[in-house]
């Protein structure tokens, strides 16, 4: 164990791995008493959670830097078991039952490892598992809320917590203690967002003890942690005879909180993983979860789970190996024997505040705000399995979460991407007729793209496609199938059928694109027809070749494009990356970029460079440049027609500009003839808008166009004698 955490170790990183442990027992303090008491146990129980649990997970994880312990969502569903049973939180029965449902919750866990459940994780969608995390977060905190001002915390579902909330604000309201939760939620919210390294968490527990201390405020009602005894956790044999009774509850309701241990923290360590780097080895992960819950549950502890924001805190200290969880069990010891007397200062609102405002970085809601103007399906997951949890409780969430897991799968499958495809003039390639205004169909001929495999359960979205858009003018099917990586028999018969019916409406059909391992199922289902008939070529020209097609490809004529195509621009490669928001996405770029140098007063042409490079994220080309500083012009010229020196600035600005569009367009002259007839273009509507909503501005902008010709026919005569003549010929 210990050479696999200190194989390639550098002593150097002892700076690194030593503060960060410290730091993350020391932020496992508030937290995990605070999820201690979510679940139903004593807080204290939370400190001896954060002492084998998070050493075993140390020795025994492939992760070299993910936090394990006391966590929000296993504590959650374990009070919520623990209130189903009808124990009393914080009870000596809650302590005897607790450690035993710890124990089933481990024995699911070395199940999973056991059947290499790692692999199954992939199918729970990211919305799901969102949905749910966010859940249980509303949930908890509002259980948390009636202790903020001298309350009892809730239990159930959201249709029992406000009603709960409400007596308890009519029973005993605390105006101090809501002014120190609240307090402490605002503090830790915005320090997060401001100064993220330093742990507030800590700090305003220490700002609480301080508070009792020196003023007492318990004396004005505020309740207070009760003491605990200095000493380490015994350990203790969990007795399963507790369960007697609700062996089929409590086996339910441990493997909701089994797989939310495996799905929540193997997907997040992953995405750490990825972003470091790291290799990780599933199943070991899995086997070390269920390690750490069995060590939890002979300390007499609650599940564990991995913590997301521990390990945020522990990444941003730049922690290199699991040393960091070896360090921070030590320190948890040290805690445990010298360090308890404090834990009776700690007022009991702030302690919920840091509890609350933990909970509020769990809350996906960002992710749902996505999902809605991307992908409504998704979205709709989200809080489908959002408010399952929170009117239902999480057994059914979890229900809820699988079920639509699957069945996103299903539609997915079934529905993949697809889109008809055509040709852009003076470009090569083929282009979705969906997505860029500039594509035109080639004549006679529909080009039909299919992403996903094609199996009995789309082969009929497949047909339907493609019967709905042949029309009488109809000479030729393609289809790219670049993105079909497998067919069935079903499938195989079906494009059989279609062939033939196509044949016999004077229609050629060809399967093009795909990997050699279509056609040996092609011949395997029997469809070896289409392979003998020639009807399966390589690639979409070679198909139009057979017909006598060569590029460049007649277009058809008049072509109403997508409403859900991008506005018709010379950024093709830009378009293809952001789609309907590639304007929106260059224009923003634009500003972004104005403002800096309108507050510098410099323009560097290698600074220019490197933000089209990191902005547009590699889709660029010399068109997609030259539309970029036609832009940044215009945001110049109205950001400094508002300011007094703006337009000796401008004039200084724009010369750099100027040399740059020079350069652009003497290249873009060489290699594209229309080129410039686009540019020119494209400036018309650009100078069109500028007039119209910032006159002044479009003034200023119209002086400076006047400079650049006069540069442009100093220094590049035939250019500017080209673009005369394409301009006259405009007119």
């Amino acid at each position: 164990m210990f050479k696999r955490i200190f194989k390639g170790y550098r002593l150097r990183d002892l700076l690194k791995d030593i503060p960060a442990g410290i730091i993350v027992a020391l932020v496992s303090i508030p937290i995990s008493m605070g999820y201690a008491q979510v679940s139903g146990l004593p807080p204290v129980y939370g400190l001896y959670g954060s002492v084998l649990p998070i050493l075993f997970f140390g020795l025994m994880a492939s992760s070299p830097r993910f936090v394990f312990g006391i966590d929000a969502a296993p504590a959650a569903l374990t009070g919520s078991l623990v209130y189903s049973l009808g124990i009393t939180f914080g009870s000596a029965e809650a302590v005897k039952v607790i450690p035993a449902i710890t124990l089933v919750v481990a024995g699911w866990l070395f199940l999973f490892a056991f059947l290499r459940a790692g692999r199954f994780v992939r199918f729970i969608s990211a919305p799901v598992m969102g949905g749910f995390i966010s859940g249980i977060g509303c949930t908890i905190i509002l259980m948390q809320v009636p202790k903020l001002f001298g309350g009892t915390s809730g239990r159930g579902e959201v249709t029992e917590l406000l009603p709960h909330i409400w007596s308890e604000l009519l029973r005993c309201f605390n105006p101090l203690s809501l002014f120190l939760g609240i307090l402490t939620i605002v503090i830790i919210t915005v320090c997060r967002k401001h100064i993220p390294k330093v742990p507030m968490s800590l700090v305003m527990m220490l700002f609480g003890a301080a508070l009792t201390f020196f003023f007492h405020i318990d004396k004005f009602g505020v309740q207070l942690l009760p003491s605990v005894a200095p000493g380490l956790p015994g350990f203790i044999f969990p007795d399963l005879m507790t369960l007697k009774g609700h062996v089929v509850t409590v086996l339910t309701s441990s493997l909701s909180v089994a797989l939310v241990i495996v799905a929540e923290t193997l997907l997040s360590t992953n995405n750490y993983a990825l972003k470091h780097g790291d290799h990780i080895n599933n199943e070991r992960e899995i086997f070390a979860y269920a390690t750490a819950n069995l060590v939890s549950a002979f300390s007499g502890s609650c599940p564990a789970n991995g913590s997301v924001s521990r390990t945020s805190i522990a990444d941003q200290f730049g922690v290199h190996s699991q040393l960091m969880s070896i360090v921070a069990s030590l320190s948890m010891v040290g805690i445990l024997l010298y360090g308890t007397a404090f834990i009776g200062y700690l007022p009991v609102p702030v302690l919920t505040g840091i509890v609350i405002a933990a909970l509020m970085g769990i809350l996906e809601f960002d992710l749902a705000r996505e999902l809605q103007s991307v992908d409504r399906v998704e979205w709709l997951i989200f809080y489908v399995v959002f408010f399952t949890v929170l009117f239902l409780g999480t057994i059914y969430g979890v229900l809820a979460g699988v079920v639509l897991s699957f069945v996103t799968v299903v539609i997915r499958a079934s529905v993949p991407p697809r889109d008809f495809l055509g040709c852009i003039e003076n470009n090569d390639g083929f282009y979705a007729l969906s997505r860029m205004k500039e594509a035109r169909p080639i004549e006679h001929t529909l080009i039909y793209r299919f992403t996903g495999a094609l199996f009995f359960a789309n082969i009929g979205q497949f047909q339907e496609d493609l019967e709905k858009a042949v029309t009488e003018d109809t000479k030729q099917i393609i289809i790219d199938a670049s993105g079909i990586g497998s067919i069935d028999v079903t499938a195989a018969e079906r494009l059989l059928l279609l062939y033939q019916n196509l044949q016999k409406r004077g229609i050629r059909f060809f399967l093009t694109e795909h990997v050699g391992a279509i056609n040996d199922q092609l011949r395997t289902f029997g469809a070896s027809q289409l392979i003998l008939d020639g009807a399966v070529k390589p690639t979409i020209s070679s198909a139009l070749r057979s017909i006598g097609m060569e590029r460049p490809y007649p277009l058809t004529a008049e072509w109403t494009a997508s409403a859900d195509a991008v506005p018709a621009t010379q950024q093709a490669e830009f378009e293809w990356a952001y789609g309907r928001d590639a304007d929106i996405k260059m224009e923003k770029m634009a500003e972004q970029f104005a403002l800096q140098i309108a507050d510098s007063d410099q323009l560097d042409t290698e600074r220019l460079r490197e933000a089209e490079r990191t902005s547009s994220g590699g889709y660029w080309n010399r068109l997609d440049e030259d539309e970029f500083l036609d832009l940044l012009e215009m945001q110049l010229a109205i950001i400094l027609s508002h300011r007094e020196e703006g337009a000796r600035r401008i004039e200084s600005i724009d010369e750099k500009i100027i040399a740059r569009h020079l350069h652009l367009e003497q290249k873009l002259a060489e290699k594209d003839a229309d080129a410039i007839s686009r540019i020119m273009e494209h400036r018309a509507r650009k100078d069109a808008y500028l007039k119209e909503h910032h006159p002044e501005a479009y003034a200023l902008l119209q002086k400076e166009r006047s400079r650049y010709s006069e540069v442009l026919a100093r220094e590049y005569p035939e250019l500017a004698e080209k673009i005369r003549r394409i301009h006259e010929h405009k007119s």
